[in-house]
């Protein structure tokens, strides 16, 4: 029988997780084991009928209205207890210091006095919002739900790339890509001690609950979608569904007298908190775009007054700025007087005019990236790129520095992906996902890998053709255990619990929108706004 790793040769000066040249990395040690026992037709069978599987439940995302299988690799990626807790730390450690930072530029702005960062770099960032100024969360926090995106440079250090605390996406395919691979490789995973994901939507429904209006002991609480139009819709469901929560749409909500209410069979109902997956721009038409048909007239001024909380709250946008994440090691300094655990990508300001020169000289060495970009849109490689897509960046980064920065080609890590009937490296980053309820940041243990499958191809989102992986976070041999013990039991709601074991004895359910009432389908010029801006929706650097 021929192995499936024979002939397996890793990609040049890219830190490979599963090989260290001829030599197989430890934590990969029981994953090989298991994989050398199946020969290579039987891994296809087992691939096809994941895909299959996936098709088949809907598991997708849409491109340019297209709607396709989200790709899963049948190979894990498999991160050791030790690596993790470092990540765990530094994603804790960005995510409290971004909720002083936000809070800070909503207030008092003592973090421009003290010159840690312009105050100019914040009210240029297209995220910035006045109407947030001043409003206070009732717990104190900004950012419920963030995704840190992480690389694994050269040397095999994870470094965070950017921040996204808007609307960050793609937990979902984390929870559903554990389902099908614990299917599709049931006896190799059973050969390890692997950290469970499957409490995600319980622990995010505690934050939500706990970031309730002020008297509220019992919250309503509801998931905001743009609709069926929308990419990441799978995920919105998904969520609602898990948390047991309702799925509404704008046209579901309306404010009353400052107050937040929900349409149903039962006549208007209070809503008060709101896990909202709809931009900035389009949550609310009297302070934002005014021909938004997605959000709700008079949402800002509820949440102003106290009455309805909107996690993520509205303005986080200016974190995710890629202008701001040059501040971060200073922004962390700054508030709490640590060292980051994660460095940064070294990346240069296209503003100052020094830097500016010294990266005009050498654009076919660097990748140059928009500031409000996501999606791996407008991301310019500059060994890929012509000499015409060269001319052309030089003349944008000139009329615009502020929109622009520069970092050094990394070569992201590979991670040995099934493509085409055989094994062969493909680049890979992480997004881990954190969840603050106020008191504590928790890291889920098993973000979502992305993985490029092109040869060579450096940029992962699955609209440049990109896939996932299951990400395993192994455990010590306690860990569980003292984790456990260490974890406030999550007791809220619901079945939902039990709707996603870790070990599914059957495939992953279809997912569908819970039933809760039956408004009126938009006809003719309004069908078509809400189509429109529903796919204009950016969410948050989300995996498309």
């Amino acid at each position: 029988m021929v192995a499936m790793f024979d002939g397996y040769v890793s990609s040049g000066p890219a830190y490979d997780e599963m090989f260290d040249g001829d030599r197989l990395r430890p934590p990969y040690a029981r994953l090989r084991t298991s994989l050398d026992t199946m020969t290579t037709p039987e891994l296809v069978s087992r691939v096809e009928a994941l895909q299959k599987g996936y098709l088949d439940q809907g598991v997708t995302f849409d491109i340019g209205g297209e709607e396709r299988a989200f790709p899963l690799d049948i190979l894990p990626r498999v991160i050791e207890m030790d690596t993790w807790t470092t990540i765990e730390k530094g994603v804790q450690q960005r995510v409290r210091a971004l909720e002083l930072f936000l809070a800070d530029v909503y207030d008092a702005g003592q973090v421009f006095d003290d010159g840690v960062i312009p105050r100019g770099v914040i009210t240029t960032s297209s995220h910035y919002h006045r109407a947030a100024a001043h409003v206070r969360p009732p717990n104190g926090v900004r950012v419920h739900v963030s995704g840190i995106d992480l690389i694994r440079d050269n040397a095999g250090e994870f470094r965070v790339l950017e921040d996204n605390v808007r609307v960050p996406s793609g937990v979902s395919y984390v929870m559903t890509n554990r389902r099908a691979i614990s299917a599709a490789l049931p006896e190799t995973i059973a050969e390890h001690r692997i950290r469970p994901v499957a409490g995600y939507p319980q622990r995010l429904l505690q934050a939500l609950r706990a970031a309730a209006p002020a008297g509220v002991t019992d919250p309503t609480v509801v998931v905001l979608t743009p609709g069926v139009f929308n990419g990441a819709y799978f995920e919105h469901a998904l969520l609602a569904r898990t948390m047991g929560v309702e799925l509404v749409e704008g046209r579901d909500l309306v404010c009353r007298r400052g107050r937040l209410m929900m349409r149903t069979t039962k006549g208007l109902e209070p809503v008060h908190v709101v896990y909202r997956r709809i931009d900035d721009e389009f949550l609310d038409p009297v302070h934002f775009r005014a021909d938004s048909v997605l959000g709700v007239p008079g949402l800002i001024d509820a949440a102003r007054a106290g009455n309805v909380t909107l996690a993520n709250a509205v303005g986080n946008g200016v974190a995710d700025d890629k202008l701001v994440y040059t501040y971060m090691p200073d922004i962390i300094r700054y508030y709490l007087d640590e060292e980051p655990v994660l460095r940064n990508v070294d990346t240069w300001r296209m503003g100052d005019a020094e830097a500016r020169a010294e990266v005009l000289d050498r654009l076919d060495e660097l990748v140059l990236k928009p500031v409000d970009g996501s999606g791996g849109k407008g991301i310019v490689i500059g060994p890929h790129a012509t000499r015409a897509e060269l001319d052309g960046l030089r003349t944008k980064v000139l009329a615009d520095p502020r929109a622009w920065i520069a970092q050094p080609v990394v070569q992201l890590s590979t991670v040995p992906t099934f493509v085409d009937g055989s094994l062969g490296p493909r680049h890979v980053d992480l997004r881990p996902f954190a969840v603050n309820d106020g008191s504590r940041v928790w890291v889920l243990p098993g973000g979502l890998t992305r993985v490029a499958l092109a040869e060579g191809e450096l940029i992962v989102n699955s609209s440049r053709g990109g896939g996932s992986k299951d990400t395993w976070v192994l455990a010590g041999p306690t860990q569980v255990e003292l984790q456990e013990a260490a974890e406030e039991p999550v007791t809220e709601p619901v079945a939902a619990a039990a709707e996603v074991p870790e070990v599914p004895e059957s495939p992953v359910a279809p997912v569908a929108p819970p039933v809760h009432h039956a408004p009126e389908m938009p006809v003719g010029p309004v069908l078509a706004d809400l189509h429109a801006q529903a796919e204009q929706q950016q969410q948050g650097g989300g995996p498309c």
